[in-house]
């Protein structure tokens, strides 16, 4: 997979390339997991769209323009259901405060339980005794990298072959991912886990890794968790009520501005952010939010490298700050004279938390925090309030609505 440079202009260029594979190959040869240097049936995107080097707009409007809706139905389902996921999240916020706290607990766990940790340690570190699961432990933390069937496979296994945590497993995948993201990363594993669709897990079977690895790996049925449960009894009071989307505040033209560009948009071009009284700007990295464990060298290094890419596409001097201190972000913004900071609609997660924790001084300081959120989201986003079904049902018009189709 081609993930360097992080920018703009290289992730044109592989959308591009990938653009004549996006209908019927990309549907045939989807699930299977050629292993590393070998993943050529799917786009290696996800690492530039997590951060909108570039759009789910664009991603789709080439699929369609080269194979038309339907031909491109596949390639398209799985563009939307990556904002289904996040749009999910937002209608259910409960659900990543929840996931928050309890990987907390499950990581003190580790302090006291010597057997459990050296269990982790094992999973991580590619030395279970499981090839096909090892093989993917490894490929991830070496490339940052997984197929996503890979992951489906590996969190199975380790929820339910390995009996372990499944929020550190979801806090492994974040921290070694390049695409990762609160709403996929955390959804995905409780999909696989049953807490997702309520009294449905997902079951690694010996015969799909080996038919879909290409038999690469040809696991036994007895190396594999069989007749498995869902974890759903770990929540008995079920899945909470959705809420609305939330409120934001758009930005004043008039108000001297602290602009900032983060991971969660980096095509901030969209919204004219020049048209702004724009007195400082700043690239804001939140990459070492995603876990109180070390996260991948990789990872942050692709984070930096597209925020600078993203500021030297605006033509702006950017102070680089760091999620540490979130008075660090007050103060800046008070030293520039800004009677407003503007960013992209930051979603559920650990930058939406530490922005939360800002907004007490924001505030004394009498500093608004003014948010974009661009209209495919608001369009998906509508729908997300139960399976990923009718959310499928309102695409043809939601492609025609964001003229994608």
């Amino acid at each position: 997979m081609d993930f360097a440079p992080p920018t703009r202009q290289h992730a044109l260029e592989v959308m591009e390339a990938f653009a004549p594979r996006m209908g019927r190959r990309y549907a045939s040869g989807r699930n299977y997991d050629h292993g590393p240097g070998a993943h050529k049936a799917v786009s290696g995107l996800a690492p530039f769209v997590r951060r909108r080097l570039i759009t789910e707009e664009e991603l789709t409007a080439i699929a369609v323009a080269h194979h038309g809706l339907e031909g491109a139905e596949k390639f398209v389902q799985e563009v939307v259901w990556r904002s289904y996921f996040k749009g999910w999240l937002e209608r259910r916020p409960t659900i990543w405060s929840a996931y928050r706290d309890g990987l907390v607990e499950d990581l003190a766990a580790l302090d006291t339980d010597r057997r459990l940790r050296k269990r982790i340690d094992a999973a991580e570190n590619g030395a279970t005794g499981i090839a096909c699961f090892d093989a993917w432990a490894e490929e991830l933390v070496e490339t940052g990298y997984l197929h996503n069937h890979a992951r489906m496979w590996f969190a199975s296994i380790w929820i339910f072959t390995l009996g372990l945590p499944w929020r550190i497993g979801a806090d492994f995948f974040y921290r070694n991912l390049l695409d990762g993201d609160p709403a996929s990363n955390t959804l995905g594993w409780r999909w696989v886990a049953g807490l997702h669709t309520r009294g449905k897990a997902y079951e690694a079977k010996a015969w799909n890794i080996s038919k879909y690895t290409g038999q690469r790996f040809a696991p036994r049925d007895a190396d594999l968790a069989t007749g498995i449960e869902p974890l759903d009894n770990t929540e008995p009071d079920g899945l909470p009520p959705t809420t609305p989307v939330r409120t934001i505040t758009p930005p004043d033209p008039a108000l001297p501005t602290a602009f900032v560009i983060t991971e969660e948009d980096c095509s901030p071009e969209a919204f004219n952010p020049m048209a702004l009284d724009i007195r400082a700007c700043a690239t804001l990295a939140a990459s070492p939010l995603r876990s109180d464990r070390p996260v991948a060298e990789h990872v942050t290094a692709f984070e930096d490298g597209a925020l600078a890419d993203t500021a030297a596409r605006l033509g702006v001097e950017a102070t680089i700050l760091r999620a540490g201190s979130p008075g660090d972000l007050v103060r800046w913004a008070e030293r520039a004279g800004a009677m407003q900071i503007v960013t992209a609609y930051v979603p559920e997660g650990p930058l939406r938390d530490w922005l939360r924790r800002a907004e007490p001084d924001l505030a004394a300081a009498g500093i608004m925090l003014a948010e974009w959120r661009r209209d495919w989201d608001s369009a998906i986003w509508h729908h997300a309030t139960a399976g990923f079904f009718k959310v499928k049902q309102q695409i043809p018009k939601i492609l025609h609505e964001q003229e994608c189709a």
